[in-house]
């Protein structure tokens, strides 16, 4: 005897809780998974999600890692992988990653995934393999909110003279540059800096090990491509050395030299940073913080510009998995010949994401 097929599900067979995040799941009472749901999922997402900034699917069936990575990809552009790593991550399968492999005891504050390069993904999904037995959220925040209420002084202060990065790899503190750049070439690695308008230079170590240092300009704010809302666009909270705790700092100075330290961002034209500003800016990000609790088998799915995300500590077991899509250039530094708000699909020397620097 054949079986006949379940009927799709509909409209009628979900609750839609609007918000950041806007909340859907089925009904009470209704086993969807979220294949099933694909079709109907998308049109909720293409309807809410530049209006909300993300969309938590909660309460549907998930089979599998791959099953969540179709998920991603069914929203019709290529997924896209981590290269110029800033963070320790793996491949858990095809263009899905682990969530940053920090360590379970420290937070990772809010950020937007890329905003420290001049090239970053529209679309980032978090999938909830497995919830931490207590923390472990991943809390999220409005970036146009955040941009609204900051000093609008600061805002055009940070606007206009932009951020330099700048990164020292290696020293036995932070990646590799083999495993950062994905390649133990050097002229590999000043190709791919040369193409985003990266400054590179290399020296060597009193032990003979190669280290590399580089600086790039990005943006502080931004305009959104698609709803051309202005957003609060970068990792100066994340990058500055005031973000690890003073005896680090310390610790790092002494060891390195305050040139040589793993990360640091400086105003474009290299002058530093007010400590004044930061702590605003800290304290803004703190008060936009919107939390929610992981249950096993969500997927949150964020339009990356419009909302920033975080990591809270936790305890146990805990399994986040990421996936991105949708390249985006607003335009590199000068010379370098990138299209201006360019859209991509593909993954072709792209930057990684994000930092405790990072992301997840």
């Amino acid at each position: 005897m054949t079986m006949l097929s379940m009927p799709l599900p509909t409209l009628a067979d979900l609750s839609i809780v609007p918000g950041l995040p806007t909340v859907v799941s089925p009904r009470a009472g209704a086993e969807i998974s979220l294949e099933e749901a694909a079709a109907l999922l998308h049109a909720i997402a293409d309807d809410t999600l530049e209006r909300a900034g993300g969309v938590l699917f909660t309460g549907f069936r998930v089979a599998s890692i791959d099953a969540f990575q179709s998920f991603a990809g069914s929203f019709g552009h290529p997924l896209i992988g981590y290269e110029f790593a800033s963070t320790p991550r793996s491949q858990v399968e095809g263009a899905v990653y682990t969530s940053t492999e920090y360590p379970p005891h420290r937070s990772i504050p809010l950020h937007n995934e890329q905003s420290y390069t001049r090239e970053w993904p529209l679309r980032i999904w978090f999938h909830c393999a497995l919830a931490a037995r207590s923390g472990g959220a991943t809390p999220i925040a409005d970036s146009r909110a955040i941009y609204r209420a900051l000093d609008p002084a600061l805002v055009a202060r940070f606007a206009k003279r932009e951020l330099l990065y700048v990164r020292n790899f290696g020293q036995g503190l932070d990646l590799p540059w083999e495993q950062a750049f994905g390649s133990d070439e050097p002229s590999v690695v000043e190709r791919i800096c040369r193409t985003r308008g990266i400054d590179c230079e290399w020296r060597d170590s009193e032990d003979g090990e190669l280290l590399l240092r580089t600086r790039e300009r990005c943006q502080a704010v931004a305009r959104h491509p698609r709803t051309g809302e202005m957003v609060w666009f970068n990792q100066a909270n994340l990058f500055h050395l005031s973000s690890l705790d003073e005896d680090m700092q310390e610790a790092l100075i002494d060891s390195v030299g305050l040139e040589n330290v793993p990360r640091n961002v400086y105003y474009g034209d290299g002058e530093p940073l007010e400590a004044d500003a930061l702590a605003e800016i800290r304290g803004v990000l703190d008060q936009q913080r919107i939390v929610f609790p992981w249950l096993t088998g969500d997927v949150l799915m964020l339009d990356n510009m419009l909302t920033a995300h975080a990591r809270d500590p936790f305890d146990g077991p805990r399994k986040v998995v990421v996936a991105m899509a949708q390249s985006y250039s607003e335009g590199r530094s000068k010379g370098t010949g990138a299209d201006i708000g360019k859209v991509s699909g593909t993954g072709a020397d792209r930057s990684e994401g994000d930092q405790r620097m990072a992301a997840q």
